[in-house]
């Protein structure tokens, strides 16, 4: 109980409190009545806003610009870069190995002179089938071959500065070329490629790669069930031959053997993608000197074709 009691004197008063310190004109405001009536609301001037979106816009448009460009800087290694591709003349076909129609038919009409394409690959683990298929490249067009070495990879022994080739004669004049490999040793988790920065999203994995770059050759089985066996065979290569144990490996040389002991090849008559993706794990693998003799004999008739020779290079 209260020793005493008072009453109020000032009764129930609500006392609005002010939310700043003091107020100023907005001097950006063309009318300083209403900007100050639109800043005491809390709202933006709509020239104001419109000036903050179209500098979204531009910069939008800016980030865009600097991706293709990043992507560009890694194929443009020439001094010639600068030429514009759309004054080159195109020279006449001189056979179906050497024309641009098999090209423009695979990929589409370019204005430009060259397409070029980027990998970039880890030297602890080269890609030897890109390699094998780099050779073929090479036999079916005028193909631009290059190595380089990224700041993230600090040395790489001298055979892998020279895997595709002597540099050609003629590599500071791109117009004479119809296809640009350019190889990059580079610290990746996985090999990646790089076609068109503009439309084509990277590709990662040697084997997604190397089918990529078989296609090019127009080579791909019209047969589903050819087509599909091929498939199956890369997937078993990359999948158990090169990233399984011992158990799987000795699985997929088994299965080498067996089918090689009735066909030459491992899908039909000819050499395919099938057999230039697994006769390369199995060599890097280490397989190769253990190996049933069918797949010893089918090796001997791969290293026999020559396109082999770079990737054999490497081994040793």
């Amino acid at each position: 109980m209260p020793m005493y009691q008072v009453k109020p004197i000032s009764g129930d008063i609500k006392i609005d409190l002010p939310t700043c310190m003091y107020k100023l004109p907005n001097i950006h405001a063309q009318n300083s009545g209403c900007g100050e009536h639109a800043h005491q609301n809390g709202e933006v001037d709509p020239a104001i806003r419109a000036l903050e979106a179209r500098q979204d816009e531009i910069m939008r448009r800016l980030y865009e610009l600097k991706a293709a460009v990043d992507g560009l800087a890694k194929t443009v290694t020439t001094p010639d870069a600068d030429l514009d591709a759309t004054t080159i003349p195109q020279g006449g076909a001189i056979s179906m190995l050497t024309s641009t129609a098999d090209l423009d038919t695979l990929l589409g009409k370019d204005p430009g002179a060259l397409r070029d394409i980027v990998i970039n690959a880890h030297p602890a683990r080269p890609p030897l089938s890109l390699l094998v298929l780099h050779s073929l490249l090479c036999q079916r067009y005028r193909v631009l071959s290059t190595v380089h070495v990224h700041s993230s990879i600090s040395a790489v022994p001298p055979p892998l500065l020279t895997c595709l080739g002597p540099r050609d004669a003629h590599s500071y004049t791109r117009q004479r070329f119809q296809l640009g490999f350019t190889l990059i040793w580079k610290d990746v988790p996985k090999t990646q490629m790089k076609f068109s920065v503009q439309s084509m999203c990277p590709i990662e994995g040697e084997g997604n790669i190397a089918r990529f770059l078989y296609r090019l050759l127009a080579a791909e089985p019209r047969d589903p069930a050819a087509a599909t066996l091929a498939d199956s065979w890369v997937d078993t290569a990359f999948f158990q031959m090169a990233e399984g144990g011992s158990k799987e490996r000795a699985a997929v040389l088994r299965a080498l053997n067996g089918t090689l002991g009735r066909s030459p090849w491992l899908a039909g008559a000819e050499l395919s993608l099938a057999d230039i993706v697994c006769a390369c794990c199995v060599l890097q693998s280490g397989s190769a000197s253990s190996a049933p003799p069918n797949v010893q004999k089918w090796l001997k008739s791969c290293e026999n074709l020559g396109h082999f020779s770079r990737a054999y290079a490497l081994l040793q």
